[in-house]
């Protein structure tokens, strides 16, 4: 590929991973980064632990700022230039200023790297002030701000997946009274519910006041800031509001500059990050992708997965080949003392795709019983009938706990099956682990059932 110019719409994981690989393969080449806040390359994984005060400073959640990239990689990156329009005809992307000019820039490629936001549904008193998501390094500022000055009493967190659970843990350590609102059974819904039910009852341990099968239906307001959530059961005061109900794709630009969208509204993309549109790319959290055990279109927003896409993006703008090759969904998290984690698929997933399969449950340890710290863990595990091979698995547990799942998703992405994972040559010493690992554990008694 020529030197060409790159304008990449986006400065954090994959527009900067995409960024950061073309300038190393090409020392030469123009690159335009256009992001519309004041950050790049920063972790939005680590806001609510600076929201909660383990993180003291926000800058240690940027790895490296608009002016390293510039200095140091020599990559033109312009920190508030929203993109506002993409014309692919004539290749230039309109842009809105920090000023409220507008301006346009021509490409020769452009990757579009626009990542997500938060869900919220359009009800009653949603813009009023107290009410924040977290998708950006600058909406988990604001909300910093808000809980310094405002010094809030009472929170409500609405959404019971990752960030909210997050939020919740962080608002406890800052001493407010927390409720939560969750639409399903049980919080964390990408687990089963009988798993999710083991860190529904951490958060009641933690003091966090849990309304499940409840909908958020309204807020209260006065003055223009939040009062209240109201549900379809009831009506919870709130100084604070944070919403928790996952995200979705920022794909709107994409939309109406005509590039094909996939599932959830995320940008379709091939296996090289390649659109719809001649010499447009896409990669990260606005995208679409391909479930490798399933092979059906999916959307997960990962910060992991927008990397690697970044990555590969890079790669191929560069001249080079790479292919991204899906997901096998992959998650981890901390709440409060419990560790969670996921890999593959759930059982309403396998309903819906009519698998034959079997689960296992167990409890174990995370060490050596005698061995101090040695806490419980617990590992669900599912498995294809007559195949045998491994489906997924779900790990709730203390300290030690979900780090085990990375084993699982080894096995996933290789094909292995449930009796692959017994034979193993895992690791054991009594600091780390039970003889028999937890998740091996769980694979002996799933394969009686295959």
């Amino acid at each position: 590929m020529s030197k060409d110019r790159v304008v990449i719409v986006g400065g954090d994981a994959a527009g900067m991973s995409a960024a950061s690989k073309i300038r190393r393969e090409q020392p030469e080449r123009e690159i335009l980064v256009l992001e519309r806040t004041d950050f790049t390359s920063y972790s939005a994984c680590g806001m609510p632990y600076f929201i909660g005060g383990l993180v003291e400073n926000v800058d240690h959640l940027v790895a490296r700022s608009p002016e390293t990239f510039r200095d140091k990689y020599n990559i033109d990156v312009r920190t508030g230039h929203e993109v506002i329009a993409i014309d692919p005809e004539r290749q230039q992307v309109a842009i809105r200023t920090r000023e409220d000019e507008e301006v346009s820039e021509p490409y020769d490629q452009l990757l579009i790297a626009t990542g997500a936001c938060p869900f919220c549904p359009d009800v009653p008193g949603s813009h009023s002030r107290g009410i924040f998501g977290l998708s950006t390094l600058s909406s988990g500022i604001r909300v910093h701000q808000f809980l310094a000055e405002e010094k809030p009493r009472t929170a409500v967190v609405v959404g019971g997946g990752y960030i909210g659970l997050e939020m919740a843990e962080a608002l406890i350590r800052k001493g407010l009274n927390v409720s939560l609102v969750q639409h399903g059974p049980e919080v964390m819904g990408t687990l089963d519910p009988d798993m999710g039910a083991l860190v529904s009852q951490a958060l009641r341990e933690a003091e966090v006041t849990l309304y499940l099968s409840e909908t958020m239906t309204g807020f209260e307001t006065r003055d223009g800031r939040v009062t209240a959530v109201v549900t379809d059961r009831r009506t919870l005061p709130a100084d604070v509001v944070i919403l928790g109900m996952g995200v979705r794709p920022n794909s709107e630009l994409a939309a109406a500059a005509g590039l094909d969208l996939g599932v959830k509204n995320g940008i379709l993309v091939d296996d090289r990050m390649r659109t719809s549109a001649s010499n447009i790319w896409a990669a990260g959290d606005c995208v679409a992708t391909v479930h490798r055990l399933s092979g059906e279109p999916t959307y997960i927003a990962l910060g992991t997965v927008a990397n690697k896409q970044g990555l590969v993006a890079g790669t191929n703008l560069a001249g080079g080949e790479a292919r991204f090759p899906g997901v096998v969904g992959t998650a981890v998290s901390k709440i409060c003392r419990v560790e969670v984690a996921r890999a593959g698929l759930q059982e309403k997933e396998l309903k819906k795709l009519d698998f034959e399969y079997a689960t296992a449950t167990i409890t174990a340890k995370t060490r050596a019983g005698y061995f101090p710290g040695s806490g419980k863990v617990t590992v669900k595990m599912l498995g294809e009938k007559g195949s045998g091979r491994l489906l997924g698995a779900q790990i709730v547990g203390l300290e030690g706990s979900a780090k085990r799942i990375d084993t699982v998703a080894t096995a996933l992405t290789a094909g292995m099956t449930v009796e692959d994972v017994i034979d193993l040559d895992l690791s054991y010493a009594p600091p780390f682990s039970p003889v028999w690992d937890p998740v091996q554990t769980a694979a002996r008694q799933l394969v009686k059932q295959l």
